[in-house]
């Protein structure tokens, strides 16, 4: 479970920014990400409590945004989601896309005082 080493990458992030800005307790933590990245959100939420146990956001609460996972096709120029689509733009059929989003893992806000 890969998820748990990038959650406490993302965490000391969290707590260096706090201390650097002189917040003293954090009441959200919004992570965002993408439905292509190799992180599962539902992992990301069962090992969060075990994750910040004895940091400054033990009592944080966590909220996750789903980023959807977009691509381009590169025969007509539709804009579609790869997994809704199963990977196939359905304007013209084919299977030559980009990825434009949807592979990201990133801190959105942090709501402290």
């Amino acid at each position: 479970m890969h998820e748990l080493g990038i959650l406490m990458g993302a965490i000391n992030t969290v707590e260096n920014f706090a201390r650097k800005n002189g917040v003293t307790k954090i009441q959200t933590l919004v992570l965002q990400i993408g439905e292509l990245s190799s992180m599962i959100p539902k992992y990301i939420e069962e090992c969060y409590p075990a994750a910040v146990e004895g940091t400054l956001l033990q009592e944080t609460e966590l909220k996750i945004e789903i980023l959807p996972g977009n691509a381009i096709c590169q025969n007509c120029n539709n804009v579609f989601n790869l997994i809704e689509n199963k990977d196939i733009c359905p304007n013209c059929g084919k299977q030559d896309w980009e990825i434009l989003c949807g592979k990201e893992f990133m801190i959105k806000e942090i709501v402290g005082c």
